[in-house]
């Protein structure tokens, strides 16, 4: 078989489990607005909310440390003690099921029945003030998360590749992690939405939400729920990404990455947001080999790489030109 074949599969399956991590972002995106028509914009500022606070919890830091020592002249930044990884977890989800509680308390209760607009500019506002809260809180410098997640080859594919192909492929641990969890927490949240009387509440608002209350559904207790479930999925996403580069505030723009995924999935499609984002994790990394490299048909095109930073937002454009709703998104049509 061709080396520049095999270079190519390798390529595409690492694509593969790219996708599943920015599928993981645009879970939440697609959660949300599903049930309140609510595009959030600070997804990806939850995601590295829930990472810092993780690592914050886990090595045992005091929260808004430089502020209590800049107020008070101490020097305290750490209580002298670590909590467990399973243990740090757990308390991230209640700060993350507080932080829905407070969002809808003291945000999204008093915007009810407000423009699209209107909500859009009130989640970019939510993640600026996360953002800023998370450094107050956390501090900004780089933090390592290790949840015990394994890192590094995966050795039985390479030997399983070599074997087969002669040509080892190098695929990360915590990708393979990332894709069984992707998978997992998909087919929890169908279920949920299909099985269970909250998913089936959850389905009744987002198809109406004046029918949802005529028939005694809260809306309050359905949008805590559901930002709820957007705070834990940010935390499996801030938890895969920031084993993987370090919880640092340039996590936050994983969520510009989830747009193409929504955009080719559909914003109303929980399998839309796994499908678009293999598709965009797949194509960015094969269009990066062979144009952005010059790796295909000869090297006649060589786009002198980085199109890995553009060429989801192209593809999603010119996507949107044919089938404006995604592939699995609801086509609505409005009578004027």
């Amino acid at each position: 078989m061709p080396d520049q074949l095999l270079y190519a599969m390798e390529v595409a399956l690492n694509g593969l489990m790219a996708g599943v991590m920015y599928s993981l972002v645009a879970l939440g995106f697609v959660l949300i607005f599903k049930a309140s028509g609510i595009f959030n914009y600070a997804q990806g500022v939850m995601a590295l909310f829930a990472a810092m606070t993780l690592v914050g919890i886990q090595n045992g830091q005091v929260p808004f440390s430089h502020m209590i020592n800049a107020a008070l002249g101490t020097d305290i930044h750490h209580f002298g003690w670590s909590v467990p990884a399973l243990a740090a977890i757990a308390l991230t989800v209640v700060v993350m099921v507080g932080l829905a509680w407070a969002v809808n308390r003291f945000v999204f209760r008093h915007l009810v029945n407000q423009e699209p607009i209107i909500l859009f500019m009130a989640t970019i506002g939510l993640a600026y003030f996360l953002e800023g809260v998370a450094d107050l809180m956390w501090g900004s410098e780089i933090k390592t998360l290790d949840v015990g997640l394994p890192q590094g080859i995966n050795d039985w594919v390479d030997t399983a590749t070599f074997d087969l192909f002669g040509y080892g492929f190098f695929i990360d641990n915590l990708d393979i992690v990332a894709t069984v969890i992707a998978g997992l927490l998909v087919a929890g949240l169908v279920m949920f939405s299909q099985y269970t009387k909250q998913g089936r509440a959850l389905r009744a608002v987002a198809d109406d939400h004046q029918a949802a209350l005529s028939v005694g559904i809260s809306l309050n207790f359905i949008w805590v729920l559901v930002w709820s479930i957007a705070g834990f999925v940010a935390l499996v996403a801030g938890i895969m990404w920031g084993a993987k580069s370090g919880v640092q505030f340039s996590l936050s723009l994983i969520a510009l990455k989830a747009l193409p995924v929504l955009m080719l999935g559909g914003f109303t499609s929980i399998p839309g947001a796994i499908v678009g984002g293999l598709i965009i994790g797949v194509g960015e990394k094969l269009f990066e080999f062979c144009f952005g490299n010059g790796q295909c048909f000869g090297g006649i095109i060589d786009l002198g790489g980085a199109t890995e930073t553009w060429f989801a937002y192209v593809l999603a454009l010119g996507f949107l030109v044919f089938r404006p709703q995604g592939l699995f998104g609801e086509k609505i049509i409005e009578r004027v």
